[in-house]
């Protein structure tokens, strides 16, 4: 039997945690997120890592930025985030990496993540976890088609897109070069 990864076991943990502190059934969440009832199960015992997509569905119905769930996962807040530090999630099932450059802290209004999506790959949110979330992209290498609430931006090394988010969005990455990018989140 394969062992689940550390950090997918804090998250399966919090994810219940998060669930049975507002007094949802599974069938509840499955509603307000639009996951089944059976991949919240399995997520919640650990059997398997969610996808972007879904932790994007369960931070819409919690109201909260996936960072901030992310955050509630990982260790306490230091001043000093050196890489070895800075928590990596994969999403491998999309060809997505995200590297908590500087994670969310209470007593801190922002965050920063490092993105990379492998040519082709797509993500597709319905909802901000916030409606009205303040976010700065800065693109590194290869380009980005990002789609915002039905309005399409080309992205290329070196743009800065920003934006304020209340409905849906879709990141698809360079069929050729894939994306690399950096998100400030406010």
């Amino acid at each position: 039997m394969e062992e689940i990864d550390p950090l997918d076991a804090q998250l399966a943990q919090r994810l219940k945690l998060l669930r049975t502190e507002r007094g949802w059934s599974l069938d509840d969440l499955a509603e307000r997120s639009g996951v089944s009832r059976a991949t919240l199960s399995r997520l919640e015992k650990g059997e398997v890592s969610p996808t972007a997509n879904v932790l994007g569905r369960l931070c819409g119905a919690y109201g909260m930025p996936m960072s901030r769930l992310m955050r509630m996962v990982e260790d306490a807040f230091t001043p000093l985030v050196r890489p070895e530090n800075q928590p990596v999630w994969t999403d491998a099932s999309l060809g997505f990496e995200r590297r908590s450059v500087s994670p969310p802290a209470a007593s801190l209004s922002g965050e920063a993540v490092e993105c990379r999506l492998k040519p082709a790959a797509r993500i597709d949110y319905q909802l901000p976890p916030r409606p009205g979330l303040e976010h700065h992209l800065i693109m590194i290498a290869g380009g980005l088609a990002l789609t915002i609430e039905g309005r399409t931006y080309d992205i290329g090394p070196g743009d800065c897109l920003r934006y304020k988010i209340s409905g849906p969005s879709s990141f698809r990455a360079s069929d050729t070069e894939g994306a690399h990018y950096f998100l400030f989140i406010v």
